[in-house]
């Protein structure tokens, strides 16, 4: 197959996609793929093809019904039809699978024997025993924004969480904010605290020194931006301005403002992060920091079908570009 890209001046990647019959690769490019298959002889046995049309895919999550999750699965479903691949969603394995070797080694085996061809785990946490099992049974495994970016055995696959949460602080700096607060979610959770370095790397820039009391991390949800907005907003000296580190605890906090009647963006601007079509919902419409969420998905599949087929990524750690969409939850700083 290498020597047929090479022949044919396509990466591996797009050979593979013609010999699975796959429809996203050009008319001249699929002909000039067959051609140097036909003029070297290259001829996949029938078992190599049944396999490409039959895999499956293992997506791991342990939450479905929040709209992040909703749409990195759209994207990752897409993908896997495309590819002509099975989507199996499953929970985290839990004991023994997730602390016996031997136990992890036989689920993995199983998997790949009914037809896996690799697994996606969707912000949860892969136990180092199914780890060990899948490196060594050569099981490829994509993590999406993974709890911990720092793990050799997995590819993870994330956005620019720093540069999102520094533009989102920054934003509000710009509209004259001074007194920021930050809601973020686990303080265990990788994308969680590059966001949140991203918005302290913003206040250093500014010459502004963050205030720990305005400073919360707990979950990706909206009643803990609900609970700790109603807290930070019944502060003597309240923020003018929140940054949260995903557009639940963002709700959360509109919520909490409402209940204490604060203005929005009037007495209070609020940031999110994701940019779920929830942010369109709100009142007012919230400005977040937008994530390729389906994007995301798609990249998934695509990696870790390319490692099942010998196809090594550029690197361990992929991140797509974030942006902010500015909306009407934020505006000029209050008068003092």
């Amino acid at each position: 197959m290498a020597d047929v890209a090479r022949l044919a001046g396509v990466s591996p990647t797009t050979a593979s996609k013609v010999l699975n019959g796959r429809s996203d690769v050009g008319p001249s490019t699929r002909e000039r793929v067959l051609a140097v298959m036909a003029e070297i002889g290259y001829k996949p046995t029938a078992a190599r093809h049944e396999r490409a049309r039959d895999r499956a895919l293992v997506t791991m999550l342990d939450f479905v019904e929040s709209r992040y999750a909703g749409m990195v699965l759209q994207g990752i479903l897409v993908a896997a039809t495309s590819a002509q691949a099975e989507l199996l969603l499953r929970l985290p394995p839990g004991e023994p699978i997730s602390t016996s070797s031997a136990a992890a080694h036989a689920w993995i085996e199983e998997q790949k024997e009914s037809g896996v061809a690799g697994l996606i785990a969707l912000a949860v946490a892969v136990p180092d025993a199914v780890l060990l099992a899948a490196e060594d049974l050569e099981v490829p495994v994509v993590a999406i924004d993974p709890i911990d970016t720092t793990e050799s055995r997995v590819v993870s696959i994330g956005s620019t969480n720093w540069a999102g949460g520094r533009s989102a602080t920054e934003h509000v700096i710009k509209l004259g904010h001074r007194r920021i607060a930050w809601i973020g979610g686990p303080p265990g959770s990788a994308p969680s605290v590059e966001r949140f370095h991203g918005y302290q790397a913003a206040l250093d820039s500014a010459g502004l020194t963050p205030d720990r009391a305005l400073i919360r991390h707990e979950a990706f949800s909206v009643e803990a931006g609900l609970r700790h907005g109603r807290d930070i907003l019944a502060l003597d000296d309240r923020p003018t301005a929140i940054v949260a580190g995903n557009d639940e605890i963002a709700v959360g906090v509109l919520a909490a403002a409402k209940e204490l009647h604060i203005t929005v963006p009037g007495e209070l601007s609020v940031t999110g992060f994701d940019d779920t079509p929830q942010t369109e919902w709100t009142t007012p419409r919230l400005t977040s920091v937008r994530q390729p969420l389906v994007g995301m998905g798609r990249m998934a599949v695509e990696t870790v079908i390319g490692m099942a087929d010998g196809v090594q990524p550029a690197s361990r750690h992929l991140q797509l570009a974030t942006t902010l969409s500015v909306r009407d939850s934020t505006g000029p700083a209050p008068s003092s």
